[in-house]
C-alpha cells in the first residue's frame, strides 16, 4: 500500500490511525521514554499506523470537519492515551517504589542517580528495578500485547468518543491500589532481612556497648540489602509474568469501561 495512493477517505482513515498510536507511544513508558529521539517516536508511530490501516480500517465519517471538532478528537485521544499509559506505568512504579524502600533500609537514602527517561534523579535501586522489569516486560512480549489491544481498541473504543463512568474510576482506583500492595511483596525478602539485621545490630549494640554499631552495621547491611535484593530481582520475574498474562485482559476491562 502506497501513502501516495491513499483516497481521501483511506487518508482520513490513516489520520485517525496515526492519531491514537502516536498518543499512547508517546505515554508508554518504555518507548515515551525521552531516550528516543522524537523522530524516532514520530517513525514508530508511523509505520504501526500504515500497517494497521488495512486491519482497522476506522469509520471515515469520524474525521473532524472543524477545528473545534478536531480538538474534541485530540483530547479525548489523549485522555485515552493516558489512561493507558497510566494503567501500565503503575506496574513499573510499583517495582520504583520497591527499590526505593529496600534503598531507604540499607541507607541509601541519599544515594541518587540520573535517570535518563525522565532527566531527573532517582534513587539507585529503583533504577535498577525499573530497567530489569523493562527488559522483562519485553522478553514476556508484553510490548506485543498492548500493539494488540490497541488493534482491537478501535473496535470497542470509536475514535473521538470517549466516556468516564464511575466503574472507570473504582477500576482506576484499584489498579493504584494494587502497585503499594505488589511493592510491598516485591520488596519484602529484603525488607524483613534487614529489619531483622538491625534488630540484631539493636541486640548487640545492648550486649557490647563498647562496639561502634554505626560504623559496623552500615557495610552489612548493604550486603544484606543488595543480596536480598537480587533475591526480589529473582521474584521480578514471577510478578512481571502474571501482570503480562492479564495485562490485554485489564486492557480490555478499562476500554470497555470508557467505550
Amino acid at each position: 500500500m502506497e501513502i501516495l495512493t491513499f483516497s481521501p477517505e483511506q487518508f482520513k482513515s490513516f489520520v485517525l490511525i496515526l492519531i491514537r498510536i502516536s498518543i499512547v507511544l508517546f505515554m508508554f513508558p518504555i518507548l515515551g521514554s525521552r531516550i528516543w529521539p522524537n523522530l524516532v517516536k514520530a517513525g514508530l508511530a508511523l509505520m504501526i499506523s500504515i500497517v494497521l490501516l488495512p486491519v482497522v480500517q476506522p469509520d471515515p465519517a469520524l474525521f473532524p470537519e472543524t477545528i473545534l471538532g478536531g480538538a474534541r478528537l485530540i483530547l479525548s485521544e489523549l485522555v485515552l492515551g493516558l489512561i493507558i499509559g497510566l494503567t501500565v506505568r503503575l506496574f513499573f512504579t510499583a517495582v520504583q517504589l520497591a527499590g526505593q524502600l529496600v534503598g531507604f533500609q540499607m541507607g541509601f537514602a541519599i544515594a541518587n542517580v540520573l535517570d535518563p527517561e525522565s532527566g531527573g534523579q532517582g534513587p539507585i535501586l529503583a533504577q535498577m528495578g525499573y530497567w530489569v522489569a523493562s527488559l522483562i516486560f519485553l522478553l514476556l512480549n508484553g510490548h506485543h500485547v498492548l500493539l494488540s489491544t490497541l488493534a482491537d481498541s478501535f473496535a470497542v473504543v470509536k475514535v473521538g468518543s470517549l466516556g468516564l463512568s464511575d466503574g472507570l474510576f473504582h477500576k482506576m482506583l484499584e489498579v493504584s491500589g494494587d502497585m503499594f500492595t505488589m511493592a510491598v511483596k516485591l520488596g519484602a525478602p529484603a525488607i524483613a532481612a534487614l529489619l531483622m539485621t538491625s534488630a540484631a545490630f539493636g541486640i548487640l549494640a545492648k550486649v557490647v556497648p563498647q562496639m561502634n554499631i554505626l560504623i559496623a552495621a552500615f557495610p552489612v547491611k548493604i550486603v544484606v540489602g543488595l543480596f536480598f535484593f537480587g533475591v526480589c530481582l529473582e521474584a521480578l520475574l514471577y510478578f512481571t509474568r502474571h501482570y503480562v498474562a492479564g495485562f490485554e485482559g485489564m486492557l480490555r476491562t478499562i476500554m470497555n469501561l470508557i467505550a
